[in-house]
């Protein structure tokens, strides 16, 4: 499975990128595939092994902040791997296909 999350610190002000760090730290010794952008970080696993990896994100950054709001959404697809790199290779060769 796929899961994009947000992990928003409340309670903190507007400097939220050391709480969120925290939360993305978690993310990336977990050992999973993993991506971070502006908006959300994307994780790839199972499901006992991503949602453990999200809720110790969450607990990271309750450790900072009395309030934590987290956005998830996930793709639950069974027999896929490697679907975030998939995704976008496909995504990138229909756009190729568009520019000739």
């Amino acid at each position: 499975m796929i899961i994009a999350f947000s992990v928003t610190p409340l309670g903190v002000g507007e400097a939220v990128a050391e709480p969120v760090a925290r939360a993305v730290k978690v993310v990336r010794d977990s050992g999973l595939p993993n991506r971070t952008d502006a908006m959300f970080t994307t994780i790839e696993g199972d499901w006992d092994e991503v949602m453990d990896v999200v809720k110790r994100a969450v607990e990271a950054v309750s450790e900072v902040a009395p309030r934590v709001s987290l956005v998830l959404k996930a793709d639950v697809r069974q027999g896929v791997t490697d679907g975030m790199t998939s995704k976008v290779e496909s995504l990138e060769q229909h756009l190729a296909q568009h520019d000739g």
